[in-house]
C-alpha cells in the first residue's frame, strides 16, 4: 500500500484548493511525502495566494493564476535546493494556500465592565460589543508570526487575540474621550473609525489589515438602566400632581365598577372614602390661593383687597436706539449705571411724544440721589 501511495504521490500534477468554508484562513495542500512532480500545474484562484516552504523556510509566493512548475518560476526554491542546471525529478516542498478574502462579522466585546467617570451620573460601569472585518495583507508575516506549521488555520484561532487588542484600545480611547454615557450612542461611527486607526499598526504586525470596525452597543448595568428608565418615565409623566389626580380618578372609577361598588362592604367603603379624600385634597391643592380661601370659609364676607397696581412700562432712547419696555424698577438700574440720565428721552402709553426723563413726574424719584449736570462756566 505504501508503494502505491508513493507512486501516486509522485505523479500528482495538479495543485489547487477549493474552499467551501467561511472561516479557513490558511490550508496546507496534503500529498504523500510532500513530493511534487516537476512540470505540475499550480492553480491559484482569486482571493488566494500559494506559498512554497522548503525545510521550514518560506520560499516562492504565487499570486492568482495558472502556473506550470519549473525551475524558472521557482527561483527561491531552486536556490535553496541547489538546482543549478535544471531539474526534472519530483521535489519536496510544502504548499500553503492563504485565503486573502475579507473575513467579516467577527465579534468583539468587553469581558468585564469598564469603569468610567461620567459628568452626569458619576462613576459608572459600561459594557460594549460590536463586529469587525479583517483580511490578510502580508502573507509572509502572517505565516511567520501566526500560522507556523498549522495545516488548517481558521479565524477561531486568532480572534481571541484580536479581540483583546480591540478591547484594550477601546478602553483606553473611551477613558480619554470623556464622552457622557447618554451621548455615546451619537458617536458610534466616530468611535469605530478612531479605533480602526488606532489598532491598525497592531494588526499589521501580524500581517493582517482591519478593514472595518463597528461599535454596535454600549450599555449600562441592568440596575442602572432600571433607574434610568424610571427617570425617563418621570420626564414623560410631566406634572406629577396632575398625574396623581388622574390615577386617583381612575382608581375610583374601577372601584365603583366592582361588585357592590365603593360601599360594598366595610373595607370597600373605607377604601372609597380614602380615595375620595385623597382626590379632594389633590383638587384642593390645585386651586389658586384665593379660591381655596373662599372654599375654606364660604360663609365669611371678609373684604377682598383689589389687585396691586402694576408699574407702567417705559421705553428709553439709549445711543439713538429704542430699548424697553421696562418697569420703573428696571429703569433705576440704568440710572445707577449711568446709562440713563435726566436728559434721556422716554415714552410710555398715554404720552403724545418722547419727553426728557426729568420732565416726567412719575420718574422724578429715579434722580432723587443724582445731582443735576453742572451749569456751563
Amino acid at each position: 500500500m505504501d508503494f502505491f501511495n508513493k507512486l501516486r504521490g509522485e505523479f500528482i500534477d495538479i495543485i489547487e484548493w477549493t474552499d467551501d468554508s467561511r472561516d479557513t484562513m490558511v490550508y496546507r495542500f496534503e500529498r504523500y511525502n510532500n513530493e511534487i512532480k516537476m512540470g505540475a500545474k499550480l492553480i491559484v484562484r482569486e482571493s488566494q495566494v500559494a506559498v512554497f516552504i522548503n525545510k521550514g523556510k518560506l520560499a516562492d509566493i504565487f499570486e492568482p493564476g495558472d502556473y506550470t512548475l519549473a525551475t524558472d518560476n521557482l527561483p527561491i526554491l531552486s536556490t535553496l535546493q541547489g538546482w543549478k542546471y535544471g531539474f526534472n525529478s519530483p521535489f519536496k516542498a510544502e504548499v500553503y494556500f492563504v485565503n486573502t478574502r475579507r473575513f467579516t462579522d467577527l465579534k468583539w466585546g468587553t469581558k468585564n465592565p469598564i469603569t468610567l467617570r461620567d459628568p452626569e451620573f458619576g462613576p459608572v460601569r459600561i459594557r460594549a460589543f460590536g463586529t469587525y472585518a479583517i483580511r490578510i495583507s502580508n502573507v509572509a508575516n502572517f505565516i511567520r508570526e501566526i500560522v507556523g506549521t498549522d495545516g488548517h488555520f481558521t479565524t477561531d484561532e486568532i480572534t481571541n487575540q484580536l479581540r483583546n487588542l480591540i478591547v484594550s484600545r477601546f478602553t483606553d480611547l473611551i477613558g480619554e474621550a470623556k464622552i457622557p454615557v447618554l451621548d455615546m450612542a451619537a458617536n458610534y461611527d466616530e468611535l469605530g473609525e478612531f479605533i480602526t486607526k488606532k489598532i491598525h499598526d497592531d494588526f499589521v504586525a501580524y500581517g493582517i489589515d482591519i478593514t472595518k470596525m463597528l461599535v454596535e452597543n454600549i450599555s449600562l448595568p441592568p440596575a442602572v438602566e432600571e433607574i434610568l428608565d424610571k427617570r425617563t418615565s418621570m420626564g414623560i409623566i410631566g406634572n406629577l400632581h396632575q398625574y396623581t389626580q388622574f390615577q386617583t380618578a381612575n382608581a375610583i372609577e374601577k372601584a365603583a365598577e366592582t361588585e357592590g361598588g365603593l360601599a360594598g362592604g366595610g373595607m370597600g367603603m373605607g377604601m372609597g372614602f380614602a380615595m375620595a379624600n385623597q382626590m379632594g385634597q389633590s383638587m384642593q391643592q390645585s386651586q389658586p390661593p384665593q379660591n381655596q380661601q373662599q372654599q375654606n370659609s364660604p360663609n365669611t364676607s371678609a373684604p377682598v383687597p383689589p389687585p396691586l397696581p402694576q408699574e407702567k412700562p417705559y421705553y428709553v432712547a439709549v445711543n439713538g436706539q429704542q430699548q424697553g419696555p421696562m418697569p420703573i424698577s428696571q429703569l433705576q438700574g440704568l440710572v445707577n449705571n449711568g446709562v440713563m440720565t435726566r436728559d434721556s428721552l422716554v415714552w410710555c402709553e398715554g404720552m403724545s411724544n418722547w419727553t426728557k426723563a426729568s420732565e416726567v413726574g412719575a420718574l422724578s424719584s429715579l434722580f432723587a440721589a443724582t445731582p443735576p449736570p453742572l451749569p456751563p462756566q
